[in-house]
């Protein structure tokens, strides 16, 4: 790849990805890479398997990128065209690739089986190509540079199955992108729970107007807010004195809500708090059906700090499993503060944590014992505070009941996040 090659673009062929029967997982991988290796994309595109449409967008992604990166079209049927396709755009002829029939040949031997004669086309490689081994498969990869027209243009090809393209781009794509490209992005990405995307950018505005390097930007999800700050360093440049004044003015203005950096989720927060503080979290669920604990243990070391986790769906188990009152579930109902904190309490107490918490509300879809769709508490117990927080969360969407699930979970996770990080134990 030549020194100047700065812009990418990513092409990914197949009509099982045109017409959404594949999700296109090559795509977020390649995105990610392509920045670490300082390089900018612009534009991706999907085209079926078809030559004419193929080739118009392999010469507008040439057009106005230095690169293309393709994925798929590289088997062994006729509707595999991408190799020939780009050769063809590219002015390069398609040659027998000796190492590559070798490569073809062992992979058969190494699974059992053989070789049709329509194999034999993924050994051919554009002329002067760069190959890429696949260590998961029997299509090989390649790098190939255009002439004519196309001087100075790289197009890469990778297969199009996940599972030989990723390890293909990581471990031989991305060195080769690396070698000459002088330059990197380095991201940072902070997480704020509790204030909305137009409010966290009202406090931000001047900062993500004029800051350049490194840029901000924001990604919203339900509940959340993701900033990520991205600058361009020089390769073993130190990224921190760029970057670290813009985190800390970040800080001043909203780190009431900022939960953490290059964390991923609250869930992740949470975890890494409490094995940080030697704490641990039990969980007593009711409409969120362990949401909450699921998401929990998805970290990995969450067994290191998750006790105990239960869904107390009736008021039945909430008395028998965890030891709720009767007189509380009368008095007060299944849904109510003194029964979230009741049930928080008793599964701090029952698992011996350090931090209970707790669930207990109406996901809909219909009104229950005169309680609406969205009203939920959230309990948390500690050994300095027992507190409940009432949520009325609305949605007028289609999938309202887990929607309001995933809030109240959030909810809890964030809680417990902000008990254990004023914890000492």
């Amino acid at each position: 790849m030549s020194q100047k090659t700065k812009t990418a673009e990513i092409l990914c062929v197949g009509t099982e990805l045109l017409m959404g029967n594949t999700v296109n997982t090559n795509a977020t991988a390649i995105a990610r890479g392509l920045a670490e290796a300082g390089l900018n994309l612009y534009h991706q595109t999907v085209v079926g398997d078809n030559p004419q449409r193929l080739r118009e967008a392999v010469e507008l992604a040439l057009s106005r990128a230095d690169m293309v990166i393709t994925t798929g079209g590289l088997g062994p049927t006729y509707d595999d065209l991408t190799k020939e396709t780009i050769a063809g755009t590219l002015g390069r002829k398609l040659l027998p690739h000796e190492e590559s029939q070798r490569w073809v040949e062992e992979y058969f031997r190494r699974v059992g089986r053989t070789p049709c004669p329509n194999n034999q086309k993924q050994a051919m490689m554009p002329e002067g190509a760069v190959v890429f081994q696949n260590h998961n498969g029997t299509a090989p990869g390649c790098a190939v540079t255009g002439t004519g027209r196309w001087e100075g243009k790289t197009a890469i090809l990778l297969p199009g199955p996940p599972r030989e393209c990723e390890p293909m781009f990581r471990e031989q794509v991305l060195p080769y992108l690396r070698r000459d490209s002088g330059t990197r992005l380095v991201s940072r990405c902070l997480y704020f729970y509790g204030i909305g995307e137009s409010d966290l950018a009202h406090r931000l505005d001047r900062l993500m107007r004029e800051s350049k390097n490194p840029t901000v930007a924001p990604y919203c999800k339900p509940g959340e807010v993701m900033l990520r700050l991205t600058a361009r360093v020089e390769e073993g440049e130190d990224p921190g004195p760029i970057l670290d004044p813009v985190v800390e003015e970040i800080r001043r203005e909203a780190g009431e809500w900022l939960y953490g950096v290059n964390v991923g989720n609250l869930q992740t927060a949470l975890v890494h708090t409490l094995l940080a503080k030697g704490l641990t979290v039990a969980t007593a669920e009711s409409c969120t059906g362990g949401l909450v604990a699921q998401r929990i243990t998805s970290v990995p070391g969450a067994s290191s700090v998750f006790q105990w986790g239960v869904v107390t769906y009736s008021c039945e188990t909430k008395r028998k499993l965890l030891g709720v009152s009767q007189k509380t579930l009368d008095s007060y109902g299944a849904v109510s503060p003194q029964t979230a904190m009741a049930m928080a309490r008793r599964a701090r107490v029952k698992s011996g944590a350090d931090i209970g918490i707790s669930v207990t509300g109406n996901a809909g879809p219909e009104p229950s014992e005169g309680k609406p769709v969205g009203l939920v508490y959230v309990g948390l117990d500690s050994e300095n505070v027992t507190l409940a927080e009432e949520l009325h969360i609305q949605t007028m969407e289609d999938g309202g009941r887990e929607y309001i699930r995933e809030m109240a979970a959030s909810r809890a996770l964030y809680l417990a996040l902000k008990a254990a990080k004023q914890r000492v134990k």
